[in-house]
């Protein structure tokens, strides 16, 4: 059985504070919690395969490229003609801090 002064130093870590009511209702259910470990720990599992990554999947990715913008271009014209402010091929939005 866990010890109060072990859940106490739990809770510090924690950054909690409890009573000594809750110590106690802790002090248990610690306990419980490590004796259901313990029983887990004597378990056979040799025969059973690791399940860390039970599907066979890859990542997909592409490949990174660069791509310079080029400000003159069609598409981003028209998306800066759009906007309600501009300062070169900017937006220009309001500031947000003081």
């Amino acid at each position: 059985m866990i010890s109060n002064d072990e859940v106490k130093h739990v809770a510090k870590l924690a950054r909690l504070s409890l009573t000594e009511k809750e110590t106690e209702k802790f002090q248990k259910e610690l306990s419980s919690i490590l004796d259901y470990v313990a029983e887990l720990k004597e378990l056979d599992v040799s025969d059973i395969p690791a399940t860390s990554h039970p599907f066979e999947a890859e990542n997909v990715t592409r490949k990174d490229w660069e791509r310079i913008s080029d400000s003159k271009s069609q598409a981003t014209k028209k998306i800066i003609d759009l906007a309600p402010e501009t300062k070169e091929s900017y937006f220009k939005v309001k500031s947000i801090l003081k």
